[in-house]
């Protein structure tokens, strides 16, 4: 059985990790590189890293700032946020990042996908796939959710993994930050559509939350973002539960 994995996420504005509620409502959740060694050390399984509003301000991923966490950390460490071109993500790796995460940037341009997968290797590809509910259809939304488009989601996930990306990070914007639980049923949906790993993420509140995501969600990792950063849940707590649920963790 694959290990599941549990990822926590700093969301970036301005150097520091913020945390909103639908993508909006950002509140100061501590310093990055301080968040990233605490994680490391409670047994966190990777960490990503979204410069949320690189894209919009049409600014580069802060690459100093990536230097300085990869500087501290031992685990896998996915770099996001403005990411347009092979030279966008060669600097992010030549700064530390192990893989990196595009959304934007491949919706516009989906050769994006293909370019950096035949350059770094799937791998190191994770598509970040931003989705909100529609009159009961999920459809891709960009720009850190300012933007809809057109797309169905499972349709995009499957897409992307034609073209050569490694991983999906699926984020319902409608449960972002709510604590009330994952996208149970889309997430099953798109896992149970593609054969690359999918990154559950949006609306963890609960151990059971975890629990769910990956037994009826068939979610292969779950990433959250405030409950770590503010203690609601330690990730060794979490882990131990999950293992006393029959979930494969790595501890």
């Amino acid at each position: 059985m694959l290990t599941k994995r549990i990822i926590p996420c700093l969301d970036i504005k301005d150097g520091q990790t913020v945390k909103g509620t639908n993508f909006v409502n950002l509140r100061h959740a501590g310093d990055p590189v301080e968040l990233a060694v605490r994680y490391c050390e409670e047994g966190a399984d990777e960490l990503v890293f979204l410069d949320i509003t690189a894209t919009v301000d049409k600014r580069k991923t802060l690459a100093e700032l990536v230097r300085r966490i990869a500087t501290y950390i031992n685990i896998p460490f996915t770099v996001g946020g403005g990411i347009n071109s092979v030279e966008d993500v060669s600097v992010l790796l030549e700064n530390g990042a192990d893989k990196i995460s595009i959304n934007t940037a491949a919706v516009r341009n989906p050769q994006l996908i293909e370019d950096l997968a035949k350059s770094f290797g799937s791998q190191c590809v994770v598509l970040a796939v931003d989705i909100k509910n529609f009159e009961g259809i999920w459809k891709v939304v960009t720009h850190g959710g300012r933007t809809p488009t057109e797309l169905i989601a499972t349709e995009w996930a499957k897409k992307a993994e034609g073209l050569g990306a490694g991983e999906i990070l699926l984020t319902s914007m409608d449960h972002d930050g709510t604590k009330s639980g994952f996208a149970i049923e889309i997430t099953k949906e798109i896992s149970n559509s593609i054969s690359i790993p999918v990154i559950a993420s949006g609306g963890a509140g609960t151990m059971e939350h975890f629990s769910e995501v990956f037994t009826i969600g068939h979610a292969d990792a779950a990433l959250a973002a405030s409950i770590f950063h503010f203690r609601e849940i330690e990730i060794g707590e979490l882990k131990t539960y999950l293992k006393e649920q029959n979930i494969s963790v790595r501890v």
